[in-house]
């Protein structure tokens, strides 16, 4: 059965991809030579990329850097059958950092988003020690 953790496992691995799709927004609709979206060298686009588009495409790299840790988390804890509410509450915690991690991202606050990373970070760690 889906528990919450796990639904917040899709989740967490879904916000990479609302991430690139908001830094490859600001090229929709445009030719590649007019600044449009390169799917022949997406990488070296992205690199070009700047103000919001470019943190949006660093927060979705980040994203994917911290789902390793949630992802072990969430398995350790269920391996360890830890308290399944205490679980869900925390996997939600989790993914209200990431959400507020990607908008503090996106808005350009850089120490308030350090200060959520660090709290989502240790809300995995937490997960690990769930009983």
């Amino acid at each position: 059965c889906m528990t919450i953790a796990h639904t917040c496992l899709l989740i967490a691995c879904l916000l990479p991809i609302v991430c690139a799709g908001l830094a490859k927004s600001r090229g929709y609709g445009k030719r590649r030579r007019d600044g449009g979206y390169d799917n022949h060298n997406p990488r070296a686009w992205a690199e070009s990329l700047e103000g919001w588009a470019a943190r949006a495409n660093a927060a979705q790299a980040n994203s994917f850097e911290a789902l390793p840790l949630f992802i072990a988390a969430v398995l350790v804890a269920g391996q360890h059958q830890a308290d399944p509410a205490r679980v869900d509450q925390l996997a939600l915690a989790f993914i209200a950092c990431r959400v507020a991690y990607i908008a503090a991202y996106l808005g350009d606050k850089a120490m308030l988003r350090s200060t959520i990373w660090a709290v989502g970070l240790g809300v995995c760690v937490a997960m690990f020690f769930v009983r």
